[in-house]
């Protein structure tokens, strides 16, 4: 009987023991919480509701405010406040894939693509193998960053036409693309090609009104679910109709990239500005059924810069 009362004695001590060591870790806890204010880490979406998400480039978020330096954290968490769905991360050669990840677990902020804008002086086009190493190093980069970060898809230019002829750069390209395309799909992050001035799948000295059919036949060679499109709505209206391009493009158009053009004056606006017809943009996404994601490209700033840019997209999308 006495060994009984002994051993109970132990019992209860140990409880008291565990019980009282969980209480001073959660005391512990709760203050660590208190003094450094560190968000809960949570699963971080953007808006289901949606048929358009709106983003801008964390590139056009300001760095400072009033002096003072933002952590990644702070710059995140200004597009929530002007109103914004997400970011597209497109200084992500700046950063690590845990400091992506740990801002936007902080921030609250969907993150939904990467760039590397490394990718017009180390190209997948150039002749020179060690810089097409460097090129596709950095897009992987991106890959595992977009991952890390919670997004879905990277944003790369394809090369530079001055590398060579047509049908020896576009085959140079593709053989790196096809070499990344098994870390993308791996990691469900599509390579999506941005439509640009890089006299490559367009005439660059010829007049308006060119197809997208030779960005399309490039994209189709991949026979690849992994490999898309980022169509620049700004970027191709000197060159082509924005409508009949997103019509071309069909199902491979998986984000956008928002800016204004104007022919008359042959330079890039506003959003909303110029004579890109956005009647014919909004036509034609009716028509290939499009949703996703919208990144604005122009001059940006703080809060209330982001937020009138946010505005120029609602009213450019008739949202």
């Amino acid at each position: 009987m006495n060994t009984h009362k002994t051993v109970l004695k132990e019992i209860s001590r140990r409880k008291a023991m565990v019980l009282g060591s969980s209480a001073l870790a959660s005391t512990c806890a709760i203050a660590l919480g208190d003094n450094h204010k560190t968000k809960k880490s949570e699963i971080v979406r953007p808006p289901t509701d949606k048929g358009i998400l709106l983003s801008v480039k964390l590139g056009m978020i300001a760095k400072e405010v009033k002096g003072e330096a933002l952590s990644l954290t702070q710059r995140l968490e200004m597009a929530a406040d002007a109103g914004l769905d997400g970011v597209d991360f497109d200084q992500a050669g700046a950063h690590t894939e845990e400091a992506a990840r740990v801002a936007v677990q902080q921030s609250g902020v969907f993150v939904h693509n990467a760039i590397n804008h490394a990718h017009w002086g180390k190209r997948l086009t150039s002749p020179n193998e060690a810089d097409r190493e460097i090129s596709k190093k950095n897009i992987e980069h991106c890959i595992r960053l977009s991952h890390a970060a919670g997004g879905n898809g990277v944003l790369i230019v394809v090369g530079a036409g001055g590398d060579g002829a047509e049908d020896v750069i576009e085959e140079r390209c593709r053989q790196e693309i096809k070499k990344l395309i098994p870390l993308a799909a791996s990691l469900g992050q599509p390579i999506l090609f941005e439509n640009v001035w890089n006299k490559m799948f367009y005439d660059h000295n010829k007049p308006p009104e060119q197809s997208a059919e030779r960005h399309v036949k490039f994209i189709d060679s991949f026979k690849s679910p992994w490999v898309g499109q980022y169509f620049d709505i700004g970027n191709h209206w000197k060159y082509g109709q924005p409508g009949d391009w997103i019509r071309e493009f069909g199902h491979r158009c998986v984000k956008l990239d928002v800016k204004g053009f104007s022919r008359s004056a042959n330079k890039f606006t506003e959003i909303g500005e110029g004579d890109l017809p956005w009647d014919e943009v909004r036509k034609g996404l009716s028509d290939i059924g499009f949703t996703g994601w919208a990144t604005a490209e122009v001059g940006g700033g703080g809060v209330e810069r982001l937020k009138k840019v946010r505005e120029q997209m609602q009213k450019a999308f008739g949202i």
